[in-house]
């Protein structure tokens, strides 16, 4: 037997036994075709083929998914390629194997990819969007000149099934805002998860969807939009520059600057 049969034979007894989730499909020496599964949605399929130069040159790696980011497992790809050649000349398979098992316990947050990085387009210098992938949960800070929201996002490990939940927010917008803000953006997580209590007719059958872009982009939008909205009426900030101002007293004062005009307006009207 050569150096490729005796790997191969290697992978075959040990595979399915050291790396959890993992199923082996195919063991030749065309291909080795191996299946990694930790959730519903954080699974891929890996195919290794040995190059002629094998084990002198790096496997040729390729993986493939129908849930998890193509952009990621190219990059993924890439770092298994690398990985590869730190053992050139040893056993590649079963390393390789090990290595994608592994990240896919300890990126957690792999699985929301795309929503991630649509996400940091939507934020500004000054705003943080920081990644915890220990504890499977995101730390924003969004920032509108002296107004702010921070907050943790915590995302399943059975997402996108389960939806994201919203912890520990802090703001120095209204706690009236700051109630409706937080419990919207969890009722838009809720609804990708959950179907309506009233189906409609011919409606097809619901699935869950992605929620922590549809969530977290609600709460980016307020933080930058409500500070710098303007009254339809009067056109003129609705909310004070500085968030440490009383709102009762600014709402008072916007009243009275605004009385007189409403006055003339309903005059005009009451004499035409």
């Amino acid at each position: 037997m050569g150096l490729i049969d005796d790997e191969l034979a290697e992978v075959k007894k040990l595979c399915e036994h050291v790396v959890p989730g993992s199923k082996l499909v195919s063991c030749v020496q065309t291909m080795v075709r191996v299946e990694i599964k930790r959730t519903d949605f954080k699974k891929l399929v890996i195919c290794m083929q040995f190059p002629k130069e094998y084990p002198r040159s790096p496997l040729l790696i390729e993986l493939k998914s129908k849930t998890l980011s193509e952009k990621l497992l190219q990059r993924l790809t890439g770092v298994c390629e690398v990985e590869a050649k730190k053992i050139l000349g040893k056993p590649q398979v079963l390393n390789t194997i090990k290595f994608l098992r592994n990240f896919i316990d300890e990126n957690p947050l792999s699985c929301c990819f795309d929503e991630i990085n649509a996400l940091k387009k939507s934020l500004s210098g000054e705003d943080e969007f920081k990644l915890r992938q220990k504890n499977s949960s995101i730390i924003l800070r969004a920032y509108n000149a002296k107004y702010y929201l921070s907050c943790r996002i915590v995302v399943p490990d059975n997402y996108p099934v389960s939806d994201v939940d919203i912890q520990d927010v802090d703001t120095n917008f209204t706690p009236a805002l700051h109630r409706h803000m937080v419990s919207q953006a969890k009722e838009i997580a809720r609804r990708c998860v959950q179907p309506p209590l009233k189906k409609k007719p011919n409606e097809p059958k619901f699935e869950p969807s992605p929620s922590l872009k549809k969530s977290v982009e609600f709460l980016i939008d307020c933080v930058k939009r409500l500070p710098t909205e303007n009254c339809q009426f009067c056109k003129k900030l609705c909310f004070p520059e500085d968030p440490n101002v009383n709102i009762m007293g600014y709402v008072l004062q916007f009243f009275q600057k605004t009385r007189h005009s409403i006055f003339s307006v309903g005059q005009k009207t009451k004499n035409h």
